[in-house]
């Protein structure tokens, strides 16, 4: 396996197949001429590819220009004189970096990945570690896991003392009485601002020996920390006791149902496969829903009537952990394959996997965009043509796999992060 120390030997200055060509796109006139911009040099040039940035609603054949860790510019025809080390993207498409907003990346404990082998290595600059840790542990966690990684990772502290560490193996996750502690959760979430983001709650009764006793009570818990840390708080709800209307009334505007295409009972869909007007309600609050299809949370049937009744994700995340890595889930542009294969344009996903995570939680910069003077977090893809099977996790809800046929997928090639060319050879 690809440690952090071996892949981070793989930043090179050109990788062999993408070095620059003598092809170059037609001269065209740039819809905004930038002058004084075009005569300054910079360190790398992504060349002729296609950029789509749906947050500056970009969809063009453009050059990238990357100086001092910065988008120095998007325009087209910068010139390759001026550029130190230039990368050909032609027939490839160019996006700012991905966002997973829903992983677990405390590698070497439970089920953690790594984020730099799983996730960068793909395509995706930036994850938010969704709750594999609680109060106890989270200063570890940013210590040992944040500051070494060069993806950005993010953070939510479980409202559970002993985070993602108890699930699938004990109905007592949130019965320490002593453990879930509002006050404590809140406090650990400042002292570790600006790497954690948010707070992690989850809402299934098989994490609750009694479950028709402690939901709302660890619901409310779990508020009480969000609002003293000034966070957002992501809600796990699946297989939930409590029904669905009475939790999305209870969350606020900003925090995010995570699982939300999950094929449990008591999700979004009524008995006639109908959207709940309570669900409609709560995006119009500003509930953000959230993907994740992880083990058991991902249902083609309810996602594909949820987008024949226009209700697409905010956003298209993983739930990456060990037991998905290399079945069902992979990573973030097979995600991002499955939701075209269920009718979902190309930029529609894009969106969903940059700018709209990027406005979710307070980063601390500017995230989600080529915009010039952010950060230079780039990916660049092929799409492949073909005939490519995709399951749901439909086993998970004892059912049977759902398979759709994709037409096209999502490969990465190369990343930028943190002002480094990360070349993916495989």
């Amino acid at each position: 396996m690809l440690t952090r120390r071996t892949f981070a030997k793989a930043l090179v200055s050109v990788g062999t197949g993408l070095l620059a060509s003598t092809d170059t796109w037609p001269a065209e006139k740039p819809p905004d001429p930038q002058d004084r911009i075009s005569q300054q040099n910079c360190d790398f040039l992504i060349k002729g590819g296609t950029v789509i940035d749906p947050g500056q609603h970009l969809h063009a054949p453009l050059d990238v220009a990357v100086k001092d860790g910065k988008i120095l510019a998007v325009s087209h025809d910068f010139p390759e004189s001026r550029a130190t080390q230039v990368l050909s993207a032609k027939g490839k498409i160019v996006t700012p970096g991905l966002i997973d907003l829903h992983i677990h990346c405390f590698d070497g404990v439970s089920t953690g990945v790594n984020a730099d082998h799983y996730s960068l290595g793909r395509g995706v600059t930036t994850v938010v570690d969704a709750g594999s840790t609680g109060y106890p542990m989270i200063g570890t966690f940013v210590k040992y896991i944040i500051e070494p990684s060069i993806t950005r990772i993010y953070a939510l502290v479980e409202i559970g003392p002993l985070g993602t560490m108890l699930i699938g193996v004990s109905r007592y996750m949130y019965d320490l009485d002593w453990g879930v502690n509002p006050q404590l959760t809140a406090q650990a979430a400042e002292e570790n601002k600006p790497a954690v983001v948010g707070i992690k709650v989850h809402l299934n009764r098989d994490l609750y020996s009694r479950p028709e006793e402690s939901e709302l009570v660890i619901l409310r818990k779990a508020l009480e920390a969000a609002e003293a840390s000034r966070l957002p708080l992501m809600v796990h709800i699946i297989n939930a006791y409590t029904p669905l209307p009475e939790v999305l009334k209870k969350m606020r505007r900003g925090d995010v149902f995570t699982h939300c295409f999950n094929g449990y009972p008591n999700g979004i869909l009524d008995a006639n496969g109908r959207l709940l007007p309570e669900v409609r309600e709560a995006r119009e609050r500003g509930i953000i829903f959230d993907v994740a299809e992880g083990l058991i949370c991902l249902s083609f049937d309810v996602a594909e009537k949820s987008l024949q009744q226009d209700f697409l994700p905010d956003s298209i995340s993983t739930d990456l952990n060990k037991r998905t890595v290399n079945s069902q889930v992979f990573d973030l542009p097979t995600m991002v394959s499955k939701f075209m294969a269920l009718g979902m344009d190309l930029d529609k996903v894009i969106e969903r996997v940059t700018v709209k995570p990027a406005g979710v939680f307070d980063y601390g910069l500017p995230l989600g965009t080529l915009k010039s003077g952010s950060e230079a977090d780039i990916s660049i893809f092929e799409i492949h043509e073909g005939n490519f099977e995709f399951v749901d996790s439909g086993r998970g809800i004892g059912g049977t796999v759902g398979k759709r046929v994709g037409h096209q997928k999502l490969v990465n090639k190369a990343t930028f992060c943190r002002g480094k060319l990360f070349v993916n050879e495989a």
